[in-house]
């Protein structure tokens, strides 16, 4: 079977791409499916329009599935559990997209999200996708010259952030580097709007009723319903930074038809993953390629169940 797959793709890895294409629920087909007239900027399913939440989400409930089990998340301390189905996912996801909204977020428009490992995060992803406003996670280890430096590279308007995380299970602080940031920033004539902060680790944190706004309430308070727009193939899903070890970090830019063709094929296929019978769990941390591929818009789109540290 794998012989045979790369055959295929090496004889015509255009009808190879468009079947795996099919994987996905498109608002409308592509015209093309790869524009190579200028290399080395490929464009993929030109004239396509689809949203990566709506894929990841959405169309499994639709299909029945809703009581599935999307994420199976173990925090800290152990006994910290919470299991989420598509439907509840759904909800939670439309909450934050019409929260994101309500702060005057609008396609196109970039949020940075520095958090922990909880289902908030893949949440918010989720909600940036399905109103068109680029998402760049960074890393919760990073510092807050290395956040600062990222939020005015991209601009973002909103930050989403937790008070705090846990690591080898003593609670660590987030807000602070965000605040930190922000100020750093301000120096540079760059503000940021809006910081939506996850409750945690119950840590006290200084807040800025002007900027500052707990996820609980404005999550919380939104409405579960919310009809998400499709895009175009080529609109942008995310920017993701390079560590900058060896100089500045350089923002690569990934757009959204692509890439969820890529991830949801290779999860299915190299992976060998049956969301009917399988359970998955990945190892990376959602701030980095990994786990925003195979830990969020890859297994999703397939429907399948995974495990969520």
């Amino acid at each position: 079977m794998k012989a045979e797959a790369y055959e295929r793709a090496a004889s015509d890895r255009e009808a190879f791409w468009a079947e795996a294409a099919e994987r996905l629920s498109w608002d409308q087909k592509w015209d093309r499916v790869l524009d190579w007239d200028d290399p080395p900027f490929a464009k993929w399913f030109v004239g396509g329009r689809i949203n990566a939440a709506y894929n990841c989400v959405d169309r499994h409930v639709e299909a029945g599935n809703g009581d599935k089990v999307a994420l199976h998340w173990v925090g800290e301390p152990a006994d910290d559990k919470r299991t989420i189905t598509y439907s509840d996912l759904k909800d939670e996801v439309s909450r934050a997209a019409n929260a994101l909204l309500a702060l005057g977020v609008q396609t196109g428009d970039r949020v940075a999200i520095y958090m922990p490992m909880i289902p908030e995060t893949v949440v918010a992803m989720l909600a940036c996708a399905r109103i068109g406003a680029p998402h760049t996670v960074v890393f919760g280890g990073f510092s807050s010259d290395a956040l600062a430096s990222r939020l005015v590279d991209c601009g973002a308007k909103v930050v989403i952030t937790s008070d705090g995380g846990y690591r080898r299970g003593a609670p660590s602080a987030l807000k602070p580097a965000v605040d930190e940031a922000r100020a750093k920033t301000a120096g540079e004539g760059f503000d940021v709007e809006h910081v939506l902060v996850v409750r945690r680790t119950e840590q006290e944190v200084t807040w800025d009723d002007q900027v500052d706004v707990w996820w609980h309430d404005a999550v919380g308070s939104a409405s579960p319903e919310h009809e998400c727009e499709f895009f175009d193939a080529e609109h942008p899903l995310y920017v993701m930074y390079t560590s900058g070890t060896t100089g500045k970090p350089k923002g690569i830019l990934h757009t959204t038809g692509g890439y969820l063709t890529g991830t949801s094929y290779t999860h299915h296929a190299v992976f060998d993953l049956k969301p009917e019978t399988d359970v998955y769990w990945c190892t990376a941390d959602v701030g980095w390629v990994t786990g925003h591929s195979y830990m969020v818009y890859g297994p999703l789109a397939n429907g399948a169940t995974q495990v969520m540290y």
